[in-house]
């Protein structure tokens, strides 16, 4: 569904709500619009379009282009921040899987 068909009502706390323009998202993180572009382009984040075309970003991706920038910044390839932040991403989500599976597991009394 297109960003811009979404109802906004109830999607105040979601992460993944594609809530930001790209010059609002560009203007929050402090980057240039090109920026989100190669973050883009690299793979990191992918966009959601509204009808019109336009680019709409989620809170969630800014936080990886917030910090695929602070790679960049310490000198890392724009391709090479985005790996990063792409591996360290998935790791996350990985040990949040784990934990849930350890609590789920303990749950139901096995010790592992």
């Amino acid at each position: 569904m297109p960003a811009e068909n979404v109802p906004a009502v109830g999607n105040l706390d979601d992460d993944d709500y594609p809530a930001y323009t790209m010059g609002r998202a560009a203007a929050v993180l402090g980057i240039t619009p090109a920026f989100l572009r190669a973050v883009g382009r690299a793979g990191l984040i992918t966009p959601l379009r509204s009808e019109g075309g336009h680019r709409r970003y989620s809170r969630r991706q800014l936080r990886l282009a917030a910090r695929a920038r602070e790679l960049v910044g310490q000198g890392t390839p724009v391709e090479a921040a985005c790996r990063i932040v792409s591996l360290e991403d998935q790791l996350a989500d990985a040990r949040r899987l784990n934990r849930d599976m350890r609590r789920k597991l303990d749950a139901h009394g096995i010790d592992i």
